[in-house]
């Protein structure tokens, strides 16, 4: 990989929301699923067990940043998909059938999805929360509506 390659890459990371980071995990998880289903499917070992590697370490980091404080049902179910996508590609490698792989990337793909529209909701908030911020009071146009946020506006519901 070249060094402007690298520092863009460095540069997202350093500049990414957690939603963002979590999005950047799971389509990197796919990736190596997929380099994993495609080293099994065409008996290339070496390629099928790299894959499955940092697919599985991925999967493992997104697992040990689940933090059940904020919501202990969605980090039991979390976890208990990232739990047995973990299993299917150890499974698949045992077994050396790149179908087994096929229900990974289905989740995996689910998973990006959701993820991207939370970043995408989460865009659109800080957007017109950042709009009503620079929004001029009725009446006064020096004045910008304040509130417990500096400035931004909470939306609730």
């Amino acid at each position: 990989m070249n060094s402007n390659v690298q520092a863009y890459l460095r540069t997202k990371v350093m500049t990414a929301n957690p939603a963002e980071l979590r999005l950047m995990l799971i389509d990197g998880a796919s990736r190596f699923a997929e380099q994993c289903r495609r080293g099994l499917a065409e008996r290339d070992f070496e390629q099928a067990f790299e894959g499955s590697r940092q697919c599985r370490a991925i999967l493992t980091e997104l697992l040990s940043g689940l933090n059940a404080e904020h919501d202990p049902v969605l980090c039991e179910r979390l976890n208990g998909l990232y739990t047995f996508l973990i299993s299917r590609m150890m499974e698949a490698m045992s077994e050396r059938d790149p179908e087994l792989i096929d229900k990974v990337l289905e989740l995996l793909a689910y998973e990006a999805e959701t993820w991207r529209m939370l970043v995408e909701k989460l865009a659109n908030e800080q957007g017109a929360g950042a709009e009503a911020a620079s929004t001029p009071v009725e009446g006064d146009p020096d004045r910008t509506p304040s509130g417990p946020q500096g400035g931004r506006l909470h939306l609730a519901g």
